[in-house]
């Protein structure tokens, strides 16, 4: 199990690292000014489309996607300290064409989507032309089981009407937002598995309405978290993903490294609060004394240090073996780093507010905006209780694959 990057991988790093410290992380105030100015939370500021044709220039562009054909051809063992220094930024992934949800997305047309599909769709999402959402989560069931899902989805001749109420549609909020992938029931009385279809859907279709933006913390995100109806929302039959039963199995296939991608983000977010928190320790005095010479701050640095490196080893870990014996049996190292990453950035996060008092908890730094983020990913993908219940369910398994019980 060998951890060290190729030359390429090193030449991208500082490559992806420059970007990020000349290009990204100066313009987080203009982009911010830019969607105030506009007087629209969900405003797309000039200066990411700035950022957007100087990284893919550089070709540090759509670096997420393994398969050589479409993305970078990168390893996920590959990609991931790339992806930690997007996650400095909130808006770093996207400059790269790498954000959430279009990664997933894209991974999921790359897979499995038909040429004609592909060529519709995915094409202008990797060129950074469009973005889209994923309809999965709804409001009336617990939808961390993604077989509580009671969206619709009835085949009428040529074509499928869609009808339910989605929420926590990440992007769907974006007039950029061109394509929703819609999960649905297409067989509510099939095996428990079996029931579920995904569907691409234009998301200026009739019969879409977005209810509203969903708050984070009392943050608006740019590209919003609506809820979203869909009445009677017909596609044609050619805009199902591979077939109908497909959608549970196309969602795992989804979400394994869409899980992972959070995680090197999230250790990205640390990083960036232990650098801040260092630096404010340094500069600030109490008592007659600088910050960072009291003790109980040189404990936060040091115990951030050894989290954030115990976070990274594991996601490595399990990027290397998505990559060598594949998702399905890496899915207990994706579930750990899943429960683990969020809690080392928050934890890292909230010493850094410590450190910095009131302004921590202002928009005057990246911190309280970081906190909120990470808080999410405790949610997001599979809430954390979800997760531990795999691990255990395996863990048990192999420990007590000798006995009879």
């Amino acid at each position: 199990m060998d951890f060290g990057f190729s030359g390429k991988v090193e030449q991208l790093r500082a490559q992806v690292r420059a970007f990020m410290e000349e290009e990204v992380l100066p313009a987080e105030g203009r982009y911010d000014a830019e969607i105030a100015a506009a007087g629209d939370p969900h405003h797309h500021p000039q200066v990411m489309e700035e950022l957007k044709s100087k990284a893919r220039s550089a070709g540090l562009w759509n670096l997420f996607l393994p398969e050589s054909d479409w993305g970078a051809g990168l390893t996920n063992l590959e990609y991931a300290p790339l992806c930690e220094l997007m996650g400095w930024s909130r808006i770093g992934p996207e400059a790269f064409n790498c954000s959430a949800p279009d990664t997933g997305n894209m991974e999921v047309l790359a897979r499995y989507g038909t040429r004609e599909q592909q060529e519709r769709w995915l094409v202008p999402l990797l060129a950074g032309e469009i973005r889209s959402c994923f309809a999965m989560t709804e409001p009336d069931v617990a939808s961390s089981d993604a077989t509580n899902i009671q969206a619709s989805i009835v085949r009428d001749g040529d074509a499928y009407v869609l009808n339910g109420r989605k929420w926590w549609t990440s992007g769907a909020a974006s007039d950029r937002c061109k394509l929703a992938i819609f999960m649905g029931k297409t067989d509510p009385d099939g095996p428990r598995h079996r029931q579920q279809s995904m569907v691409l859907v234009p998301f200026d279709a009739p019969g879409i309405e977005v209810v509203r933006n969903l708050q984070v913390f009392g943050y608006d995100d740019p590209e919003g978290h609506p809820e979203v109806v869909y009445t009677d929302v017909r596609v044609p039959v050619d805009h199902i993903l591979v077939g109908e039963g497909e959608g549970f199995a196309i969602a795992q296939g989804r979400l394994g490294p869409g899980r992972i991608h959070h995680c090197m983000r999230l250790i990205g977010a640390a990083e960036r609060a232990l650098q801040l928190l260092s630096r404010r320790a340094a500069e600030r005095v109490t008592f007659g004394r600088p910050l960072v010479e009291r003790q109980m701050v040189q404990e936060w640095v040091a115990r951030s240090r050894i989290e954030i490196e115990q976070a990274r080893m594991l996601v490595l870990k399990a990027a290397w073996m998505m990559d060598t014996v594949g998702n399905k049996e890496a899915r207990q190292e994706i579930a750990m780093i899943k429960v683990v990453a969020p809690q080392v950035a928050l934890a890292v996060i909230d010493r850094a507010i410590q450190a910095f008092g009131g302004a921590g908890v202002s928009q005057d730094t990246p911190l309280a905006k970081a906190y909120a983020y990470a808080r999410t990913l405790r949610l997001a993908d599979g809430p954390d209780e979800v997760h531990l219940v795999a691990i255990a369910k395996q863990e048990l398994r192999r420990q007590l694959a000798d006995l009879e019980v």
